[in-house]
């Protein structure tokens, strides 16, 4: 993927339109859905770099390690997503790892987002299997506590960025039921500041709760 400098869905500049959302520090409370508020946006968001408006955030606790086990044997470790002043999300370190952004496990209502690497420099990322995944197909989630979180794929959606402002709401937005979104970039590779031009989401429900 291009540098690490540009955002992580594709590392293009991803628009966010009249998305309003959450940054979560992972489960800073013994209250599953609780959930640290970052600065609403409209126009691009946190997962562009072209937000303009929003103001760095900071977390209001440490944030804990815990880890997402894909269907196909991908394991990746989950990192609090932090937002630049210029509505830049942070990326991963490594390929091993998904930035977490949005709702909490379990939360009433909202997606959490878990977003990585689909490659990098040449090696391939545990979210690249995204691409082969299937509905019905269970993800685990595993919070700090070492709690499991079981999701259920309900839909696998390839987006092209140039659409991806109409669909950022539906597919990841802090509005309608519950559920788990995970994303990557891929399609083909067109470089420059694109990078690859579609982004894959697994949409999964929650099956089982600790």
């Amino acid at each position: 993927m291009p540098s690490r400098q540009v955002v992580l869905l594709a590392s293009a500049v991803v628009a966010v339109v009249a998305v309003v959302v959450g940054l979560l520090f992972f489960v800073t409370s013994d209250d599953s859905s609780h959930i640290a508020a970052a600065p609403a946006t409209t126009g691009s968001g946190p997962l562009g770099a072209d937000a303009g408006t929003t103001s760095p955030t900071k977390p209001t606790g440490v944030p804990t390690t815990g880890s997402v086990h894909l269907p196909g044997g991908g394991i990746a470790e989950l990192i609090a997503a932090q937002v630049s002043k210029d509505g830049a999300m942070s990326v991963p370190e490594r390929l091993d790892q998904a930035t977490w952004w949005g709702a909490t496990l379990g939360a009433p209502e909202g997606a959490t987002l878990l977003a990585g690497h689909v490659n990098w420099q040449g090696h391939t990322g545990p979210f690249a299997e995204l691409w082969q995944d299937k509905v019905g197909q269970q993800v685990t989630v595993v919070d700090n506590k070492g709690r499991n979180w079981v999701y259920r794929i309900t839909q696998l959606v390839t987006v092209p960025k140039a659409d991806l402002p109409n669909r950022a709401n539906q597919l990841y937005g802090l509005d309608g039921g519950h559920r788990l979104v995970l994303a990557t970039c891929g399609g083909e590779f067109v470089g420059g500041n694109e990078g690859y031009d579609d982004n894959r989401f697994a949409v999964a429900e929650l099956v089982t709760r600790p």
